[in-house]
């Protein structure tokens, strides 16, 4: 496999979950019928209201929300990633935020749990601690699918650039990175970010996205995207819901690393 389209979906995920499952199962067959064999829905593709309300059912690994989305991939021969759910956790009260990738006959490839939390201090933002409700990760997750060997992360993970060099190290050729950014950080950091962490690592970045309102005091910033090795942005959405498509050439990316050949310089001196 030297080519494949991928998609990236956009959303406006509020409290109202069936809306919101249904929206992504449409959004996932449009990527599918424009050719897509990769596709990424955002962080808390299925809920997702003001920080700090409480998630009104945390799901299982092989609960409901799961069982649907899978069947969505089968249904349009798609390796899907499930951006974040809020995964139960057994005599805690905290939740993981998780992702979960499916393969093309719906069966779950990966989990990862969600290693870096959200907790800012930035004026007007305080009220933003996910570590309130939710479990850190502990485990760096790469693998491998029919459409190639992709490294996980969530959100502000995006942040810690050193994530992403090991999850390369590991045989990452695609990094997704589907989020729920900020409006406020977003329009500065948002898209410098993604592409840093396409150059700096000569990898392909899938990055689905939230977009606009979902609760009182919570805004995303949107421009899902996708970003090729050189730090190129091949496609993206804008403000509104929907769908960006993108095809990944891999030869190109394996000529890219010996041409610029800084994963294999990596030089760590001691201190």
């Amino acid at each position: 496999m030297n080519r494949l389209l991928a998609a990236v979906v956009q959303m406006t995920s509020t409290a109202d979950v069936e809306r919101n499952l249904a929206t992504a199962e449409a959004l996932v067959a449009e990527s599918a019928g424009r050719g897509a064999r990769l596709v990424g829905l955002p962080e808390n593709f299925a809920f997702l209201r003001s920080e700090g309300e409480p998630v009104p059912e945390a799901q299982d690994l092989d609960g409901p929300w799961v069982r649907r989305m899978a069947a969505a991939a089968a249904r349009h021969g798609v390796t899907l990633l499930l951006g974040s759910i809020p995964e139960r956790i057994p005599g805690d009260t905290r939740i993981h935020n998780t992702g979960v990738l499916l393969g093309p006959e719906g069966s779950t490839l990966a989990v990862y749990r969600k290693i870096h939390l959200f907790d800012i201090d930035l004026p007007g933002l305080e009220h933003l601690k996910e570590s309130r409700a939710v479990a850190p990760g502990r485990h760096l997750v790469v693998a491998e699918t029919p459409a190639g060997t992709i490294g996980l992360s969530v959100c502000y993970d995006l942040r810690f650039p050193e994530l992403y060099r090991e999850l390369v190290r590991r045989g990452a050729r695609i990094l997704a990175i589907p989020s729920a950014f900020t409006d406020r950080t977003g329009k500065d950091h948002w898209e410098v970010l993604l592409r840093a962490r396409a150059i700096e690592n000569l990898a392909f970045v899938l990055a689905p996205a939230q977009v606009g309102v979902h609760g009182k005091g919570r805004a995303s910033h949107g421009h899902a995207m996708i970003v090729d090795p050189w730090g190129t942005i091949l496609a993206q959405v804008s403000d509104v819901e929907g769908v960006a498509v993108a095809e990944l050439d891999f030869d190109r990316q394996e000529r890219l690393r010996r041409e610029l050949p800084v994963l294999a310089q990596v030089r760590l001196l001691p201190g």
